[in-house]
């Protein structure tokens, strides 16, 4: 029902970052993204043994892909009408997190701000993949800038993107292999093989959205072209650079880095240049994050005008 249509993709970005997800209903039933997390952790402790650990990954992706689409698609022939149309309007907004990314991120800025480095820390887990537990306020800094500018992406920009193009069934396949690709998709001796599959399909789902998502933030920013074509390449995954360059290149600091992962040391290459970024270029990076999806509603907005 939304494939295609701009105006009422335009609509669901409106309405998820005016309300985000009802405190009530998450602490009642959850959140769709904790059911599809719970299959996985489920599916991971079963299923992760060698030798076969990359074939029942492979199947475990798959079968979140149909169980997505067969979700979405049900919901699509079940919706009718103008109330149908308000309900997938709503359901929809689950699949984004405008609102969502905001308010976690204020959650890691505002302990840090007040010196609370404890509190910070447990906010910050709750956004990241990295281990939290030795990270000081440099590296807390830097895993939530770098995680807001690749969740731009993967919460937003890339989501918004499939929910036009294939409607609920994409949009709800895609969270479930996003979701998929943030539990298990790493490189650390456990999931290496099991999370393979998964994470090779997030790669393909987000090629063009993280491509748009760079292209934003530089735009809202005015600058960080040049160090997003010049180090998107260097992250490890194939999209994340290039959201995370733009805002380095944007805010003029340098992101990356190697990171521990489930008590496993990671290399990774730098991006950008000059210094860490500090809690002011945090605040630079929300203020950027902001205009960004802004002006993704424009772009939305004048797609639907045109059409």
């Amino acid at each position: 029902m939304i494939m295609g249509r701009p105006e009422l993709l335009l609509a669901v970005l409106i309405v998820e970052a005016a309300l985000g997800y009802p405190e009530w209903l998450l602490a009642r039933v959850g959140h769709p993204v904790m059911w599809v997390g719970r299959m996985i952790a489920a599916m991971e402790r079963r299923w992760n043994r060698a030798p076969h650990a990359r074939t029942a990954g492979t199947v475990v992706a798959f079968a979140l892909v149909i169980t997505g689409v067969t979700a979405g698609l049900l919901i699509e022939w079940l919706a009718s009408g103008w109330g149908g149309t308000i309900a997938i309007i709503l359901i929809a907004t689950t699949g984004l997190a405008q609102r969502s990314l905001h308010d976690h991120v204020v959650a890691v800025i505002r302990p840090l701000k007040a010196g609370d480095a404890v509190a910070a820390r447990i906010a910050l887990s709750g956004i990241v993949g990295r281990d939290t537990a030795a990270l000081e306020d440099p590296g807390m800094v830097a895993a939530a800038t770098e995680t807001l500018a690749e969740s731009f992406c993967d919460g937003i920009v890339a989501p918004a993107f499939w929910l036009l193009v294939l409607g609920l069934p994409g949009l709800f396949a895609f969270k479930c292999i996003s979701t998929a690709d943030s539990m298990i998709g790493h490189l650390d001796v456990r999931y290496r093989q099991f999370g393979w599959a998964s994470a090779r399909l997030d790669d393909a789902l987000n090629w063009l959205p993280a491509r748009l998502a760079g292209g934003l933030i530089c735009l809202c920013a005015g600058k960080g072209w040049r160090i997003m074509w010049r180090d998107s390449g260097k992250h490890l995954s194939p999209n994340a650079g290039w959201p995370e360059s733009a805002m380095a290149g944007a805010l003029g600091v340098k992101l990356g880095g190697g990171a521990a992962y489930d008590g496993e040391w990671i290399a990774r290459q730098t991006l950008g240049h000059g210094p860490p970024p500090n809690g002011t270029d945090l605040n630079r990076a929300m203020a950027i994050y902001r205009r960004a999806c802004v002006l993704l509603w424009l772009v939305v907005g004048g797609i639907a005008w045109l059409l």
